[in-house]
């Protein structure tokens, strides 16, 4: 288990990144009609660390024990159903779109001066069915996946390798939450494990609803962190 990448949540404490998984920096920039993940400053690596939950560190994105001062309570409040049991299908002519409503207003479902509901329902053009499929695939939660009704409504998932990034959103003035990729197990403070996802936003303000995953109240909170610049 030493070596098994995964993260495990501590009861009213922080999350534990275990087997050396690769973490960074990203900004999420506006360029043009779509929205990029640029690359931030460089993180310290170690085979396992410490990662705030609270929103009070002062050595961010790490734990620095703060939690511990003001009583913070981590109750996890997220629903447990599997992604499909909570998703909602939106019917397109190429593709469907499964959404969750899971949103951390990283605001990557916008393209070419539209969204990605629309563009799902003009998926039967080619340029258009591929900025769809972007918008679902850029969404740091997971919130959105598309369904290829060609291919037996297979799901397009992007192929991310294993690597924790810390999100900042200049444009709004504030830090974002945790962008998990590459399907690490994420495993309960009460020590059962979550739906296996190939990636999924934590929160990191210490404020969301639906602990232990972002919902965009970083934003409503004006949090920021020490990294942000």
């Amino acid at each position: 288990m030493a070596h098994e990448k995964r993260i495990v949540i501590v009861k009213d404490g922080p999350y534990l990144a275990c087997g050396s998984i690769p973490l960074k920096e990203e900004l999420m920039c506006t360029v043009g009609e779509h929205r990029e993940y640029k690359p931030g400053r460089e993180l310290a690596q170690a085979q396992t660390y410490a990662l705030c939950r609270c929103g009070r560190t002062k050595t961010p994105p790490f734990c620095d024990g703060e939690h511990q001062h003001y009583g913070f309570e981590g109750t996890e409040t997220a629903d447990r159903r599997s992604y499909v049991e909570r998703a909602e299908t939106f019917e397109g002519p190429a593709l469907d779109l499964l959404d969750d409503h899971r949103c951390a207003f990283a605001r990557f479902c916008h393209r070419m001066g539209s969204e990605v509901w629309t563009l799902t329902e003009g998926s039967d053009d080619p340029i258009v069915r591929e900025e769809a499929i972007k918008a679902s695939q850029d969404c740091p939660t997971g919130r959105l996946v598309h369904l290829d009704k060609e291919r037996g409504y297979q799901q397009l998932e992007p192929e991310l390798e294993p690597e924790i990034s810390v999100l900042q959103d200049g444009e709004k003035g504030c830090s974002g939450p945790l962008y998990v990729k590459g399907g690490i197990p994420l495993i309960s403070a009460d020590g059962t494990e979550y739906e296996s996802r190939n990636r999924y936003a934590l929160c990191r303000c210490g404020q969301s609803r639906t602990m232990p995953f972002c919902d965009a109240m970083h934003i409503g909170i004006q949090f920021q962190d020490d990294l942000f610049t």
